[in-house]
């Protein structure tokens, strides 16, 4: 799976992502924390919009269940590392690439379906670059998520080719592509999951 999602986003994180990663894990769990939390809400608000989309309604009904069970998943191991709750601030990632959204159906449909299929990837991109070089407990879990944020991703493009014209998604895959690219490449003032290559980090040795 892994090769097909290099192959549909054509680029890697950054090894400056993954230093700021290992130096700020604490962070990295609260954003984790968040992002699981906010793909549940994406599936549920995707089937309040989507009302009469049968096959929409049902994946994303799935999807949001295994997106909480992920959440409460990071959150046991937030409890268990003594990590203090906090409110963080959002990367700039998703609200970066929603802002390229068409709002006309079906295109703006075909769109959140597509950068919700890149969220997806990038995210299994990035649990595989960091797995690695984590603690044996941090890193099985990572390595764990990668074949469900795959499925996630695969099932994203597949409603989009559902309700969709497919010369039109791929021309929206290969305008979208180098967006999500720079946004996950350019350099970064905070560091998130999501964010580009970090400024003003100093890079740890792994």
């Amino acid at each position: 799976m892994l090769s097909e999602i290099h192959a549909f986003l054509q680029s890697e994180t950054p090894p400056e992502w993954v230093d700021a990663a290992l130096s700020n894990q604490e962070l990295l769990l609260l954003d984790h924390k968040a992002c699981e939390y906010k793909a549940a809400s994406n599936a549920l608000n995707l089937m309040a919009k989507y009302n009469t989309h049968v096959e929409l309604i049902d994946a994303m009904s799935r999807l949001a269940r295994e997106e909480l069970v992920h959440h409460e998943q990071v959150m046991k191991l937030i409890k268990k590392r003594g990590i203090a709750l906090r409110p963080i601030s959002a990367a700039r990632y998703a609200s970066g690439l929603r802002a390229h959204i068409r709002r006309k159906e079906p295109h703006m449909l075909v769109d959140v379906l597509v950068i919700s299929a890149f969220i997806e990837a990038r995210s299994c991109e990035r649990f595989a670059a960091i797995a690695p070089h984590l603690d044996a407990e941090l890193s099985k879990f990572y390595f764990g998520l990668l074949a469900s944020e795959a499925r996630h991703y695969q099932g994203f493009l597949k409603l989009a080719h559902l309700y969709g014209d497919a010369d039109d998604i791929a021309a929206r895959i290969q305008t979208l592509r180098p967006i999500e690219q720079a946004l996950i490449a350019d350099p970064d003032p905070e560091f998130r999951f999501h964010s580009g290559k970090p400024q003003g980090l100093r890079p740890c040795t792994h």
